[in-house]
């Protein structure tokens, strides 16, 4: 199947199913407060196909960027009968869950998604589930600067005793950018605090542990190719230097630059001593640095875990992705991050075609992301989202009266102006991600 192929099939797939998902949500909420559903639609736009069982027409649509519920009396902007089963003659609070709940229901898949992940297993690295003995710190680092040095026990992290480094990972991707970490580390029997900036890795907040370097895969045509190198192969000396982690690795091919590297090498039983010299290439910004062609990890286990935990681990990553999500929107709102840096539809397609040729781990991956992404983004106070919809019952709620026709209708217009030129601009953003640069 050409590549082209895969993109379109799977971005159908994964928008398809968050779609419908959402839609039943708000579709399911609905009948159970008996609220008559006139339309149930996939896609936008011209009907393709469907059937029609009760009051509710089942349909396909023309445009299949979304998705649609249409409830009797759900547009205050139409004339309507009045009936108990409209959708306006219902209590606010009864319209807020409606409302609520097809992000919520984009939450839940998100959650079973994630959590069928953990349970199916996979490999992570060994030192996860290890005590917080820190091998080595990064020159420059936060950790560095903070002062944590090699030798240190980290004891305490944000109020956690006794913390691993899987708990180490889990309180990096709950500390939004800009806000510190609170840190005690155990240094030869002496407990000394800590306060270390958020960073994007666990090496640069908080140092590196015991690991070995151990070689995933040799790209062709490199130098680790020409001197022999294999995957599985675990380097332990670079020039005499023990490695106490494949980090350390990186910043001495740096340091040593055209210069040959005499390795160590272990391989199965055996011990090998090989010489290679690192070539210079050009970063994604036209920057220089050195390197051999390996992908590097460290040592692996398979960690699979049971229904509880797999849970609890799952609604802490979709916690950690719904607090990155309010965390960008709010930036962009500042203006301290552009639209240029956001991803649309044809983003989305892209992603999902790498994704499903990379495995269904891969693409269920990004359908949770993506989910997440959706119930977030609809909750924004912005009409026609669900959000703008809660906003306008919360503040008819609070004065105790319906807004006019006239206020609402102002209301939507701006929003939808607001929404369509923020669609427009990623769009175009997209496109030009398309177009080769020179």
């Amino acid at each position: 199947m050409s590549d082209f192929l895969v993109m379109i099939v799977s971005v159908l797939f994964v928008l398809g199913v968050m779609v419908l998902v959402h839609e039943w949500g708000h579709f399911i909420v609905a009948k159970s407060f008996g609220v008559r559903v006139e339309v149930f639609s996939i896609g936008f736009g011209t009907r393709l196909w469907g059937y029609k069982r009760g009051d509710t027409d089942y349909r396909v649509s023309a445009l299949p960027l979304g998705g649609y519920v249409k409830m009797a009396g759900d547009n205050p902007l139409e004339d309507r009968k009045g009936d108990p089963d409209e959708f306006l003659s219902k209590p606010r609070w009864q319209r807020v869950l409606i409302a609520l709940a097809g992000p919520a229901m984009n939450i839940v898949l998100s959650v079973i998604l994630v959590a069928g992940i953990y349970m199916r297993g996979s490999k992570q690295p060994a030192f996860l589930d290890r005590p917080m003995d820190v091998a080595g710190v990064l020159q420059g680092s936060a950790a560095q600067k903070a002062g944590i040095m090699p030798g240190d026990r980290i004891v305490q992290l944000n109020g956690t005793p006794n913390p691993t480094w899987d708990r180490a990972q889990l309180e990096l991707m709950s500390t939004l950018p800009g806000h510190t970490l609170s840190i005690v580390a155990d240094r030869k029997g002496q407990e000394l605090p800590f306060s270390v900036p958020s960073a994007p890795s666990v090496e640069e907040d908080f140092g590196y542990p015991q690991d070995h370097l151990v070689i995933s895969a040799v790209s062709p045509g490199t130098p680790a190719e020409r001197s022999g190198l294999m995957a599985g192969d675990v380097i332990l000396k670079v020039n005499d230097i023990v490695l106490a982690n494949g980090a350390e690795f990186p910043p001495l091919v740096e340091k040593f630059q055209s210069q040959p590297l005499n390795l160590e090498v272990q391989r199965g039983d055996r011990t090998i001593h090989t010489q290679i010299r690192p070539q210079e290439v050009s970063g994604p910004n036209g920057t220089k640095r050195w390197q051999i062609g390996v992908l590097r990890t460290g040592d692996l286990v398979e960690r699979r875990l049971s229904f509880g935990p797999a849970i609890v681990e799952s609604v802490g990553m979709n916690a950690y992705m719904s607090r990155q999500i309010v965390y960008v929107v709010a930036e962009l709102f500042r203006g301290n991050m552009s639209l240029k840096q956001l991803e649309g539809p044809l983003g989305i397609a892209r992603e999902s075609g790498r994704a499903a040729r990379q495995g269904a781990v891969e693409l269920l991956s990004l359908m949770a992301m993506i989910g997440v992404n959706l119930a977030v983004l609809n909750l924004l106070p912005i009409p026609p989202l669900d959000g703008g919809h809660i906003l306008m019952l919360f503040i008819e709620g609070t004065i105790r009266r319906d807004l006019s026709v006239r206020v609402k209708e102002r209301f939507v217009t701006v929003s939808m102006v607001f929404l369509l030129l923020v669609f427009a601009i990623v769009m175009y953003n997209d496109v030009l991600k398309l177009i080769p640069h020179h």
